[in-house]
């Protein structure tokens, strides 16, 4: 399983780095939770809005290590946005269940992107 929760993973953020809500959206289990230092969302709609108003504000998505482990998947990740933001690393944590993320919890520091939440989680 823990291969196949790691590819999952990479195409999930290959896909948000190409910006393909559609593509991100194949991956999601409909009770999904997105777990984030800025707000928790629970199901694949909601997840997929924040996904898509995400991918807005962004320029690239790097990937930049992963590793998988059972029914769960890490990636350390580089989000590279306009200035004044720049480059913000994080990590995630992502959890799986018959081929589908059922949990999304990201680390980092959400001070940069502070005055994004509203346009992000509204």
């Amino acid at each position: 399983m823990s291969h196949s929760s790691l590819a999952i993973a990479e195409a999930y953020y290959t896909a948000m780095g190409d910006k393909n809500v559609t593509g991100m959206a194949q991956y999601l289990h409909p009770d999904v939770q997105l777990i984030s230092p800025l707000a928790k969302v629970s199901g694949k709609d909601a997840a997929v809005e924040a996904a898509r108003k995400l991918i807005s504000l962004f320029k690239t998505v790097t990937i930049r290590a992963k590793f998988g482990s059972e029914n769960q998947a890490m990636l350390a990740i580089d989000i590279d946005f306009p200035a004044p933001i720049g480059n913000l690393p994080a990590a995630v944590l992502q959890t799986f269940n018959d081929g589908l993320i059922t949990k999304i919890e990201l680390f980092y520091d959400g001070r940069p992107l502070d005055r994004k939440k509203e346009e992000i989680f509204s």
